[in-house]
């Protein structure tokens, strides 16, 4: 059989048409615009409206990206979705997005890494895709966190939002370059799993329960780790930073992107940045970022392209993606 590469052929995002500002999230919360752009870089948020379920969100986002790679739900072998919010506690969300796309029946499944999950997804699929199982592979991170906000809790409340972003990898005869997914790298540590959790769920309270973050750990882990993860896949791909044309890296928080950027000293305009636009989306955040540098022209075919992330778990990984 010939050698595969996973390509990304069709991207897509959906955000929800409520939106809230900061200056909204001032009546509601003990906070100001101020504080939270100091603090996180975000200015507005969206959230899904009453009735609209995260796999409502997906579906839209999904759309786009078949769409953009002009392929048909019938297309699809593989469905694996990034999500802390799934619409039920099961089946997985996946099966949901199946259904209300009208794929025929293939492989469904969730990720559960938080805001690294849709790095995880991009993984697992680029693997299924290069081993020849499917021809293509519907990759979603999509969140409806907006479920969770406890607006009585100031450091957490106005971080978060809603949203899904789409990609489709799809085999293609690999030629010699490196193109597509060309490496990956995931892991997890369980032992910081207290900085960073829900302080509900089915098995411990009954209830959805809302997000307890330790931020000094988390900014300081985030940066530690998602620095690392893209130079072990910089180095399993024989790349040199210099030769990456973008850095995604999830938008969780304006000060840990720059400080990320520092580290790996790469120049600022070279960052991806939407946290502003959407605020922290988590699994969503890394494809909505990619759609929309996309669509506004910067992101072009054959540019190379550092993905990396970091969430609750602690869960992290990154990818190295010839788009």
């Amino acid at each position: 059989m010939d050698q595969l590469d996973a390509v990304i052929t069709g991207v897509g995002a959906y955000l929800p048409e409520r939106i809230l500002t900061n200056h909204d999230v001032e009546r509601l919360a003990d906070t100001s615009d101020e504080w939270i752009r100091q603090r996180s870089g975000v200015t507005q948020r969206h959230f899904a409206a009453d009735g609209q379920a995260t796999s409502d969100l997906m579906v839209e986002a999904a759309k786009n990206a078949l769409n953009s790679a002009a392929l048909e739900p019938n297309d699809i072998g593989l469905i694996i979705v990034g999500t802390v919010t799934p619409d039920k506690v099961f089946p997985s969300t996946a099966v949901y997005v199946q259904e209300k796309l009208n794929i025929p029946p293939c492989t469904a499944f969730d990720v559960v890494a938080a805001c690294a999950g849709f790095v995880y997804g991009l993984d697992l699929a680029a693997k299924f895709v290069r081993s020849g199982e499917v021809n293509h592979a519907l990759v979603i991170g999509g969140e409806r966190l907006s479920g969770l906000i406890d607006w009585e809790e100031r450091s957490t409340c106005a971080l978060f939002g809603d949203g899904a972003g789409a990609c489709i990898l799809s085999g293609q005869k690999a030629n010699g370059e490196k193109n597509g997914v060309i490496a990956s790298k995931l892991s997890a540590d369980g032992r910081l799993a207290d900085i960073l959790y829900s302080t509900g769920g089915p098995g411990t309270t009954g209830e959805l329960g809302s997000p307890v973050m330790n931020g000094k750990e988390v900014f300081k882990n985030a940066v530690a780790n998602m620095c690392d993860a893209a130079t072990q896949v910089l180095a399993e791909a024989d790349t040199e930073l210099d030769d990456v044309d973008w850095f995604i890296p999830h938008q969780a928080n304006i000060r840990i992107i720059d400080a990320c950027a520092h580290k790996l000293n790469l120049d600022r305009e070279k960052v991806i940045v939407t946290i502003d636009q959407h605020a922290n989306t988590s699994a969503a955040s890394i494809p909505l970022a990619l759609d929309a540098a996309i669509k506004d022209g910067r992101i072009q075919r054959g540019q190379l392209l550092l993905l990396t992330a970091l969430g609750a778990g602690l869960a992290w990984g990154g990818a190295l993606v010839r788009y």
